[in-house]
């Protein structure tokens, strides 16, 4: 993914910095395992989210919200699993976690963790509505592909502050793309750096790729439809829908109907944004 020694040197500096992001807590780190095939039972899983109050506390309070629309009070972390099902327990969990984490990481003047938090719990959420509809190879993994597709703007805002800058003032002059003025101040891109960050955290394949070439998904899978189609039409979407990382003067025009209709869901639009809305304001609360 290297175009020169030089963004070999790039890529090792902003890997590094992985290392000084705020560490996983044990249910993320447990999660994390999971998703690549490491068994994690209901038990198990109710066991560790009892031990962190702040995430129990945010389970129970989802699980009770008008969301769900329960009849009674769940008052038991064991309850509210057998409730919400392993994947989108997990899905609920590791994006509470995962905003903690970013929220902690040491940033440059000019980078917003609310919207970067906001938009990649949009994404995701999107992603996993649109992985049940389109016929995408492991859609199990859209969630965690779309919240963490942009991993790699925040490593070369935490590893790289000035380059960070220059990218941030060529984009908003230039008129270029956002992945093209990476690629002329630090010889590579955010996709690519998000793809070998999963690689390092030993994430399974299809969440790497997704995530590698969600800005060019005509290159994942053979040209085949891939996940990477679907993160790149949740993260335009979430965009059209007015969660973008950077602010929206600064926003790109963009549109998600030509990557919907790629998908085969332009007209299943209204009932996606319908779905998304009360889930989106749901999680939203706790980031």
């Amino acid at each position: 993914m290297s175009v020169s020694g030089a963004s070999v040197s790039c890529e090792d500096q902003i890997l590094r910095s992985l290392d000084r992001l705020p560490p996983f807590s044990p249910i993320l780190n447990r999660l994390m395992a999971s998703l690549a095939s490491e068994e994690v039972s209901f038990g198990d899983l109710a066991a560790l989210i009892e031990k962190d109050t702040v995430v129990a506390g945010n389970v129970l309070r989802l699980v009770n919200s008008a969301l769900y629309g329960l009849p009674g009070t769940v008052s038991s972390v064991r309850h509210a699993v057998a409730i919400l099902g392993l994947n989108k327990l997990r899905n609920v969990v590791m994006g509470m976690s995962i905003s903690r984490v970013w929220r902690g990481a040491r940033t440059p003047e000019g980078w917003s963790a609310a919207r970067f938090n906001v938009h990649s719990v949009a994404t995701a959420i999107l992603a996993d509505l649109l992985a049940q509809k389109a016929p995408v190879p492991y859609p199990e993994g859209a969630f965690v592909a779309g919240l963490l597709h942009d991993l790699g703007k925040l490593l070369i805002a935490t590893a790289m502050p000035r380059e960070f800058g220059l990218i941030q003032a060529l984009s908003e002059t230039g008129g270029a793309a956002l992945e093209e003025c990476e690629r002329q101040i630090i010889g590579t891109n955010h996709s690519a750096l998000s793809g070998l960050a999963l690689r390092k955290w030993n994430l399974p394949q299809p969440i790497q790729t997704a995530v590698a070439f969600h800005h060019a998904p005509g290159l994942a899978n053979g040209g085949q439809l891939d996940l990477s189609h679907v993160v790149e039409a949740a993260d335009q979407l979430a965009i059209d829908l007015g969660h973008s990382l950077p602010p929206p003067e600064h926003q790109p025009h963009g549109s998600s109907e030509p990557l919907l209709a790629a998908l085969g869901l332009s007209d299943q639009v209204p009932e996606l944004v319908a779905q998304f809305g009360p889930e989106f304001e749901a999680l939203r609360a706790f980031f």
